[in-house]
């Protein structure tokens, strides 16, 4: 019976209801948009490699930088290259090149911009590298 009077009483208070008129876009409107593409690139959690990851190195996530070499700096490479099309060489050797591609990727990725791969890096670089919209920037 709850269930009629509730079927009754929904169409009645809708048509009741005050009509709401379309907002005009604005800057906040834009501003919400961006904000929310920008939530779409961000991993919610960290994001470990699974069998179906791009780059197949090796699973370590080392923290890396300038001069550093290994797998590790490969599967980095890799994931540059496909998260932001970078066209690294994937030697192995954590070099200028390399050191430049990681700011131009964590510039891109609004996170701390330090040439440096840590924990932080390899989240998003295998978030981004394995989305299916990769390259994004």
């Amino acid at each position: 019976m709850l269930t009629a009077i509730a079927a009754l009483i929904l169409p009645i208070s809708l048509a009741a209801a005050p009509a709401v008129a379309a907002a005009p876009a604005s800057a906040t409107t834009a501003a919400s948009n961006i904000q929310a593409m920008h939530k779409l690139k961000v991993p919610t959690s960290f994001v470990t490699q699974g069998p179906d990851d791009v780059c197949n190195y090796t699973n370590s996530r080392p923290s890396i930088r300038l001069g550093a070499s290994g797998p590790a700096v490969q599967q980095a490479q890799c994931y540059l290259n496909r998260a932001i099309g970078a066209d690294l060489d994937e030697d192995g050797n954590f070099g200028r090149v390399t050191q430049s591609a990681t700011k131009d990727f964590q510039r891109c990725a609004d996170i701390t911009v330090d040439g440096r791969i840590g924990a932080q890096t390899w989240s998003f670089l295998s978030f981004w590298a394995n989305a299916p919209d990769a390259p994004f920037c």
